[in-house]
């Protein structure tokens, strides 16, 4: 299981919160005392805060789902970009679109858009533009890739998101409230945690702790992505256990009139052949035999 240990978390500078008068009070349950005027959070709840979001994301990515990271603050956009482009999951890390979960719908369009300018751009019709109109279309295409790009692959709403400051991502965290999807985050003193279902209390302006949080989450990702091919790897060597094997023999006469079919079916090892799916197969091997046949026939004539 993907985890941070206490003193990766400390050297990272996890425990860092923010001023005092700008705490918020829902926040007191994860704040371990004040030193010079600052917050200092209780890393052992923060321990045990993510290694809980970890665990659910890890079962979100098993069972195939999509998790949204959003990160667009400066210190963020490169590392969220970085470790969860790794894992195949869709993210955003430019200015957030507004409506985006709401209005998804309207999203898709515009990604779809991005796809039918990359097939336009292989064809003649743009040789046959003009290069004022081809920079334009370029300019259009560019701007869309750098806002949706990261996200063309989401073909449906995700099943949760991941933000990293939820007071910058307050649209993103309202729209996945709406649609009731489970959001995960990193919650500073500032913040209010009540606000997301999976809040992580960290320093979320500190380059090296969201790092270290967003690797973590990535790996729990990660993790449940393995998981789920293993699976699908059983279930795949079960189905070929069990399939019945079935061997058709088609013996012709040296004349070519007579046609011989032998059909022998053997089950896998430890298992029945299912009569059906034998039956199936014989019934392949008569219809190979009439289509002999009549070759023969035609041959003879």
């Amino acid at each position: 299981m993907a985890r941070a240990t206490f003193n990766e978390l400390l050297e990272a500078g996890v425990h860092f919160g923010h001023l005092k008068r700008k705490w918020n009070p829902n926040m007191a349950p994860y704040i371990f005392m004040e030193r010079n005027g600052i917050h200092i959070i209780d890393l052992y709840k923060t321990t045990a805060k993510l290694e809980e979001a970890a665990a659910a994301a890890k079962q979100i990515a098993k069972s195939g789902k999509k998790i949204l990271f959003v990160a667009t603050k400066k210190q963020a956009k490169d590392i969220v970009a970085k470790y969860v482009s790794k894992v195949n999951m869709p993210y955003v890390t430019e200015r957030w679109p507004g409506g985006m979960l709401t209005n998804f719908s309207t999203i898709r369009k515009a990604v779809r858009k991005m796809t039918t300018i990359d097939k336009m751009m292989t064809t003649k019709t743009y040789l046959n533009l003009s290069k004022r109109e081809r920079l334009q279309v370029q300019r259009e295409r560019a701007k869309l890739e750098k806002q949706l790009g990261s996200i063309s692959d989401l073909n449906r709403l995700p099943s949760a998101i991941f933000v990293v400051d939820i007071l910058k991502e307050h649209i993103a965290v309202a729209e996945a409230k709406k649609l009731n999807i489970p959001t995960f985050a990193m919650v500073d003193t500032n913040s209010d945690p009540t606000k997301v279902d999976f809040p992580i209390p960290s320093n979320d302006d500190a380059s090296k702790s969201i790092e270290l949080i967003v690797r973590v989450m990535s790996d729990a990702v990660e993790e449940g992505l393995v998981e789920r091919k293993l699976e699908k790897d059983k279930k795949q060597e079960h189905r070929e256990k069990k399939a019945p094997a079935v061997k058709v023999a088609i013996s012709e006469t040296e004349k070519g009139n007579e046609v011989k079919v032998d059909v022998e079916a053997k089950a896998a090892p430890e298992t029945e052949a299912p009569k059906e799916e034998v039956k199936e197969e014989a019934l392949k091997a008569k219809k190979i035999v009439a289509k002999a046949t009549k070759k023969t026939e035609e041959e003879s004539k």
